[in-house]
């Protein structure tokens, strides 16, 4: 759509901003636009403060990196968590799907990403040396490397794997051909239940030197 199809600079500058998301299109954005419009002011006003609010305030958990509204996340700081386990994922998204298959009662590390040098992603880059950190304590039992199945997932998998494999800890995976890491957002919970019960050990399905 051209720019001068726009009966308004406002209206064009909010729909551009709104294009800006990913998944939105400029018409999704533009019909986004306009539904706002048809909006009462304040309710218009409370969805714009919302978002500043969240802007300005959310924090990052200090222990797992997942997103919270205190310095540690309400996961983390639970009584009822098991908080001898570990489930080593890519983005906050993750940390989400697996909460909602309500088959997983551990704790979360958020890497932040996979190492990947084409992207100028390495290990210093990610939340690995918090990983090893929280292992080195000695209360972890269990480590669970949830990356994506990918040659970058793979590859962050061995680099943390060489990290922490001297601990007293068993390191395990989800079995191979289950969707995670990026996918795991579009994986059914049942499957993504199964696969944290049916889990491996990571030296058992993986030929680590």
């Amino acid at each position: 759509m051209q720019s001068h199809s726009y009966p308004s600079k406002l209206l064009e500058n909010a729909v551009e901003e709104f294009a800006k998301l990913p998944g939105i299109g400029r018409r999704s954005a533009l019909r986004l636009v306009l539904h706002l419009l048809r909006q009462p002011q304040p309710d218009v006003e409370r969805f714009i403060a919302a978002i500043g609010d969240m802007l300005q305030n959310i924090k990052f958990c200090s222990i797992c990196h997942n997103i919270s509204d205190t310095d540690v996340c309400s996961i983390c700081s639970s009584p009822s968590r098991d908080k001898a386990t570990i489930c080593v994922v890519e983005s906050i998204k993750d940390v989400m799907s697996i909460e909602n298959t309500m088959q997983y009662r551990g704790l979360y590390h958020v890497l932040g990403g996979v190492i990947s040098p084409m992207e100028g992603i390495g290990p210093s880059d990610l939340n690995i040396d918090s990983l090893v950190d929280r292992i080195a304590k000695g209360e972890i039992n269990e480590v669970i490397m949830a990356l994506s199945a990918t040659t970058e997932g793979d590859t962050t998998n061995f680099y943390i794997y060489k990290k922490i494999r001297n601990y007293p800890i068993i390191v395990t995976t989800l079995a191979r051909g289950v969707a995670f890491g990026n996918e795991l957002e579009y994986t059914d919970e049942i499957t993504l239940g199964r696969a944290l019960l049916n889990r491996v050990r990571f030296d058992n399905s993986f030929s680590v030197e």
